[in-house]
């Protein structure tokens, strides 16, 4: 199983870098950054993490790659 404690920090800091484009930007970034250039083990292992510890940006990118 992957830690994923670093999958966690590295999505919140994407998420924070795009934050000052609003919301529904950085939602879409965050997903678009993440389906670019995280490989599949990474994209598998926070889509079954527990999403408590992302902020509110990174936890909706997250909840839209799962649905």
């Amino acid at each position: 199983m992957m830690n994923t404690a670093p999958l966690i920090r590295m999505a919140n800091d994407i998420a924070r870098n795009l934050a000052a484009g609003g919301q529904d930007a950085a939602i879409s970034g965050t997903v678009q950054h993440i389906r670019d250039f995280w490989d599949p083990r990474m994209k598998a292992a926070i889509l079954a993490s527990d999403r408590a510890g992302l902020c509110p940006i990174a936890a909706a990118a997250v909840e839209r790659l799962a649905g």
